[in-house]
């Protein structure tokens, strides 16, 4: 992952300063020094890690500061702050409006990925309820109506585009007016790739730009782009002035400090960033939630954000657990869920301590792990797959014969049966706190219910365990065990219970009485 690496120099250097127990100037400087070196190597600017110096040495003076306070809180919200400046322009992107045609025109260089962003966005809107179409006025590259058509085709999205004509400015208009006419609200043009060396192809970008008036330009940024970031986005802001920036490639082993660099010489903020290859690889950038996950604390939001957009369908798991019940199906059903939210390290990322336990696992392993427990569970006959799993136990046999019909071992149907077991206790005695709940629900009366409910359901909430099974997911720390990721919630900071942490993702009683109208 992109700036994984200068993401843990940095962590690093906070974590060392804030456990030593002499907490001087010294180690503050030497702090300041190992994380403007990680800065400089991941190709940030030399200027602004010179600026980002000063801001943290002004805002952490130890001359100046009072006997109570706390330096160890104060050096990290300084190191957060300073970071999250580097990537916030403050200025607020174009959004665009239901109901009137909005033209999103894309600039970059060669071979940034620009066609298949314009895709990305296209669905991205298409699925937030938009008309969503594409046009491709790259009359240059051979080949490049091709791919937007095959991508616009897979994602079912509409475009246009011309064989035969050679002006992109041309192309484009006629592509806009076109989708004008059939009321499309997000109309995305995408461009040939150019460069600031060749002055006629960015006369042929302000061509375009003046044929469809785009009211929004968005410049492709390659995160492995490196030290020529500034120089080139310069050149386009000055000829093009767009108004956002998407980086891509962040899956890559690339710096990334680069693209960085283009934010804060344009002073352009950055809206989306590619995060692979398939059409829903496209995360919405926040300043705050990307340097949070940077350092390693997560991103719940960004997380709970992620797991309503795939809109799993949890209806009949949430019936089961009301009624204290988890079967073998519900456990595969959580699986699937699970192989539905993509890589496990794009996940454990945005979970508060567990990019840290991922780190020694690979992507391609858990997937296989995980595809290996649901072959498990689809070698079972209807009846297993319905059943508490007591008839393994009382049947060893039936274990023998699901290993030999999965390609899998013994141990591993244990395994998998261990874990059913622990989360249909889980099941169990939350359906018993949701019964408890619709029962005082009926029997209270008067103005103080509602408080009566809050108060109740806080109880609920502080009990360890409660929301596992319903978040959307399985246990996550005793499947981290079973990929081979280390120590499961343990590991994390604080000893952080992950049940109580995926109630946040609005699965905990969804459609399961009031108790789950109360939450939300």
């Amino acid at each position: 992952m992109v700036l994984q690496d200068l993401g843990r120099r940095i962590n690093a250097a906070v974590s060392d300063l804030t456990r030593s127990s002499n907490l001087d100037e010294k180690a503050f400087d030497s702090m300041i020094k190992e994380i403007c070196s990680a800065l400089l190597e991941a190709d940030v600017n030399v200027r602004l890690v010179g600026n980002l110096r000063k801001s943290i040495k002004a805002s952490v003076n130890f001359k100046e500061l009072a006997p109570g306070v706390n330096k160890k809180r104060l050096i990290q919200k300084a190191v957060f702050d300073e970071l999250v400046k580097l990537v916030d322009p403050h200025a607020e992107p174009f959004k665009p409006k239901k109901g009137k045609s909005n033209v999103i025109m894309f600039v970059g260089l060669q071979g940034a990925g620009k066609t298949t962003t314009c895709t990305k966005l296209a669905r991205h809107y298409q699925s937030r309820g938009f008309k969503a179409c594409m046009v491709c006025a790259d009359t240059f590259r051979a080949g490049a109506f091709d791919q937007l058509k095959q991508n616009a085709t897979k994602a079912k999205i509409p475009y246009y585009g011309s064989l035969t004509q050679t002006d992109p400015a041309v192309v484009a208009r006629e592509g806009v007016e076109k989708f004008k006419k059939e009321r499309f609200e997000i109309i995305i043009v995408d461009t040939s790739g150019r460069h600031r060396q060749e002055d006629a192809l960015f006369q042929e970008m302000v061509d375009i730009q003046n044929a469809v008036k785009p009211d929004q330009t968005i410049m492709v940024l390659d995160a492995s782009i490196g030290q020529q970031a500034e120089a080139q986005s310069k050149a386009f802001k000055e000829t093009a002035d767009f108004g956002a920036i998407i980086i891509t490639k962040t899956d890559g082993h690339a710096s990334g400090g680069g693209a960085i660099s283009a934010v804060a010489a344009t002073h352009t903020p950055i809206v989306f960033i590619g995060t692979g290859e398939h059409m829903l690889d496209l995360e919405r950038f926040a300043p705050q939630q990307f340097v949070s996950k940077l350092l390693g604390m997560g991103d719940m939001q960004g997380l709970v954000e992620h797991v309503q957009s795939l809109k799993l369908d949890q209806k009949d798991t949430m019936k089961h657990i009301a009624e204290g019940v988890f079967t073998v199906r519900d456990l595969r059903d959580q699986l699937s869920n699970i192989m539905k939210m993509g890589p496990l390290s794009k996940m454990a990322g945005m979970i508060p301590g567990m990019s840290g336990m991922m780190q020694g696992m690979d992507d391609e392993e858990g997937s296989m792990k995980l595809k290996r427990m649901i072959y498990i569970c689809d070698s079972m006959t209807a009846k297993e797959l319905d059943s508490d799993g007591k008839m393994f136990i009382e049947q060893p046999t039936r274990m023998t014969r699901i290993a030999c019909g999965s390609g899998t071992s013994v141990r591993e149907v244990e395994d998998l049966l261990t874990q059913h077991k622990m989360m249909a206790g889980m099941a169990k005695k939350m359906g018993g706190n949701m019964k408890n709940i619709q029962k005082a629900q009926g029997a209270m009366g008067g103005g103080n219910k509602q408080q009566q409910m809050a108060a109740m359901q806080k109880r609920l909430a502080s009990m360890g365990g409660a929301g596992g099974a319903g978040g959307g997911m399985p246990d996550m720390g005793s499947l981290m065990k079973m990929f081979g990721g280390g120590g499961g919630a343990g590991g994390m900071p604080g000893g952080m219970d992950m049940q109580a942490m995926m109630k946040q993702m609005g699965g905990m009683m969804g459609g399961a009485g009031g108790a789950g109208r109360g939450r939300r």
